[in-house]
């Protein structure tokens, strides 16, 4: 008799990179650096779909929220300037 395990099952779900309250940018789809890009912060970690992670965002010039995936958020180094 062969018998299976429950804790041997594989968990391949990427990890959120970013945290709440971190601020971040879109990156450029066109591959040029944006020095006016909109700022963003975390809102919240969502689910992850399509093997991405996603994150609620907000900007403060917006009076809504916005659902993206990791792949198109890159860290702001200096949220100041």
């Amino acid at each position: 008799m062969i018998r299976f395990q429950q804790s041997a099952r594989r968990t391949d779900t990427p990890a959120h990179i970013f945290t709440v309250g971190q601020t971040v940018r879109m990156k450029s789809r066109t591959g040029l650096a944006q020095k006016t890009a909109e700022l963003f912060q975390i809102k919240s970690r969502l689910p992850v779909k399509d093997g991405s992670p996603q994150y609620r965002i907000r900007s403060e010039l917006e009076t809504y929220e916005r659902v993206t995936t990791e792949d198109n958020l890159e860290p702001v180094d200096n949220p100041a300037s």
